[in-house]
């Protein structure tokens, strides 16, 4: 009898595997035996890179600050995977990120009654690659890394200007994350 309620022979609810459980423990299993992990969170470089130098993207498109802003939230990403340290520095260090912001657009989606736009997409794109230290060899790169991201924007922004430079503030963080799982796993 389960639950610990009848004689000698009962097991307790406790020592009892439910079938939902022991599917669950078993699939478990079988994706850890496997090698799979969490996406963004495993890499493909070689285990000698701990220390990457990484100074602000060259800006080579018509956006004032836009290197800034990505270089800043790239730098934070890559430091917050705990494996590596971020420096500017060439001393020290086992790689060199570097590139350049080659494009930034912002283009109305959506639209409300009135014809405003209410939904823009933003999209940026990168020349970006990643060498060893001092020897030059080429781990990753990737002459046109595009990011593009749709929101919607508050009513509040008076100008285009300001719709860009919220637009720059709203994608950093999520371009910093999408390009360094992209760097790290080898895409």
């Amino acid at each position: 009898m389960v639950g610990g309620r009848g004689g000698d022979d009962s097991i307790p609810t406790s020592h009892v595997l439910r079938p939902t459980s022991s599917v669950a423990l078993a699939v478990l299993l079988l994706t850890t035996a496997c090698g799979y992990s969490l996406v963004g969170r495993s890499s493909t470089l070689p285990p000698s890179i701990r220390i990457i130098r990484f100074q602000t993207l060259a800006n080579q498109t018509q956006r004032v600050g836009v290197e800034q802003r990505l270089s800043r939230e790239i730098a934070s990403e890559l430091a917050s995977r705990g494996r590596f340290s971020v420096q500017a520095e060439v001393a020290g260090a086992d790689a060199d990120l570097s590139g350049a912001v080659t494009g930034f657009s912002l283009y109305p989606v959506a639209f409300d009654t009135s014809g405003r736009a209410q939904e823009y997409q933003v999209r940026i794109t990168a020349r970006v690659s990643l060498k060893t230290l001092p020897e030059g060899k080429v781990l990753w790169e990737n002459p046109s890394y595009t990011f593009q991201e749709n929101y919607a924007f508050s009513t509040s922004a008076a100008s285009y200007v300001d719709r860009e430079n919220e637009a720059i503030d709203r994608v950093a963080t999520r371009f910093a994350e999408s390009f360094v799982s992209s760097l790290l796993e080898g895409f």
